[in-house]
């Protein structure tokens, strides 16, 4: 069903009212343009135009960090169920996060909120000196359509671009690894949320606009970790997504692990009574074990980067390859990294999926 402007308009609003609201919850923690200049293919000058992205410093950083994309069907953005509260949780452990205000399909498609998950990785990468991060250490949690965001730039990404005058795009944007909460993952008619697909690709997409966005046919070798929690009783994005997506993680050979829960429904966050969400132990229990899992991989491992560290990091690359678990190099096994091809120029270097789709 086409979107009209009349919906859009009051989608508008509401969510302009919403960002006011969100923005002086956020007061000690003042958002970031992405692009202070304007962002590529912008068309207003409102905060709907304006990507950004808000950090929540840890006390004692341990030198991870974490980009958070909260849902909300790329109509609207949950930033506090799934934003602002998940980040302060983390905070508290040593992690830096931060929560990115992308752009929404009421007005803009892909690639658009495509390029701003990607150019928030890049900004954290650049700024990492600043947060006490390790570069190598840089992941993604998204919810819902913020999880199909959080999985799309961990299998749509670039090593940057060396020679960019904006020293941004210079930075790679492949995130380290993921959590992904009861994620949208494909673009596929017969179990997508269809709500977010409208709002993203537009009412009547292609097939081949419809493939690229389908995370599942584009993960590789190289494709980062992934701790994914959905409940089986979730009537707004079927459980197929993110089995779909751990399925293909796993026939690549890369460390995936996926929770289930027997009831909890869509959108429960994290279910600790706060910032919105019901208080459900059972549900919470995605937080606990999350950590635990990549504490385990040694993304959260307890020690403070230094900045010597930091420019250590740096000298390695913005990017870490990913090995099977035979330790053979993804690009040795023949999967070359090819180019989706869009009629949108990239904002700087140009976008690669993640070498050969698992079709």
């Amino acid at each position: 069903m086409p979107i009209s402007h009349k919906s859009a308009g009051w989608a508008l609003a509401a969510w302009t009212l919403l960002s006011l609201l969100v923005c002086g919850s956020w007061a000690q923690n003042p958002q970031v343009l992405l692009w202070p200049n304007g962002a590529p293919r912008a068309t207003g000058s409102d905060s709907l135009s304006k990507p950004a992205i808000t950090p929540f410093p840890a006390a004692n950083p341990n030198g991870a960090a974490v980009v958070i994309f909260p849902g909300g069907g790329y109509e609207h953005l949950a930033s506090v169920k799934e934003g602002s509260g998940p980040a302060q949780w983390l905070a508290k452990l040593g992690v830096t996060a931060f929560v990115v205000r992308y752009r929404l399909g009421m007005v803009y498609h892909h690639p658009v909120e495509m390029w701003d998950g990607q150019r928030a990785i890049r900004w954290v990468r650049a700024n990492a000196a600043k947060y006490g991060i390790d570069t190598a250490r840089v992941g993604v949690l998204g919810f819902s359509a913020g999880g199909h965001l959080a999985a799309t730039v961990s299998t749509h990404y670039d090593e940057g671009n060396p020679a960019a005058t904006d020293t941004v795009d210079r930075h790679g944007c492949r995130p380290a690894f993921s959590i992904l909460g009861y994620p949208v993952i494909t673009m596929n008619s017969s179990f997508t949320h269809k709500g977010s697909r409208d709002y993203l690709l537009g009412s009547n997409p292609s097939q081949l606009l419809v493939d690229s966005l389908s995370n599942e046919k584009w993960v590789t070798a190289r494709t980062p970790p992934a701790f994914l929690f959905h409940s089986t009783d979730d009537n707004a994005v079927p459980i197929k997504n993110s089995q779909s997506y751990h399925d293909s993680l796993v026939k690549r050979g890369v460390t995936a692990s996926l929770m289930k829960f027997d009831h909890g429904g869509h959108g429960f966050g994290m279910a600790d009574g706060k910032s919105g969400s019901s208080n459900d132990p059972a549900l919470n229990a995605w937080c606990d074990s999350s950590v635990k899992w990549l504490d385990k991989l040694g993304f959260f491992k307890p020690a403070a980067v230094s900045l010597g560290q930091h420019k250590r990091a740096q000298a390695r690359g913005p990017m870490l390859r990913m090995e099977d678990r035979d330790g053979r190099d993804a690009d040795a096994l023949g999967r070359r990294p090819r180019t989706l091809r869009s009629s949108a120029k990239a904002p700087s270097a140009p976008t690669h999926a993640a070498s050969e789709a698992s079709r």
